[in-house]
């Protein structure tokens, strides 16, 4: 039986993603990321997002340029 993958929060998939949380919400909000929220916080799945990403994320709303920023540090 395979194990089922966990989800993670907005802290976790900005890490993976290395982008700041403002740019992880708009994303979701505007762009229609993966992304839930339970209650008041938000919670994804890495497979997901990655699947979303790689299929029509970041590559295409480049053009939309002022929502994706990678994050500072």
């Amino acid at each position: 039986m395979d194990s089922l993958e966990k989800w993670v929060s907005l802290s976790d998939i900005c890490d993976h993603l290395n982008l700041s949380r403002d740019t992880v919400k708009k994303m979701v909000k505007q762009q229609n990321m993966p992304g839930y929220k339970v209650d008041r916080q938000w919670r994804f799945k890495i497979s997901e997002v990655d699947a979303w990403i790689r299929s029509n994320g970041v590559q295409n709303n480049k053009k939309a340029e002022g929502q994706v920023h990678a994050k500072n540090d």
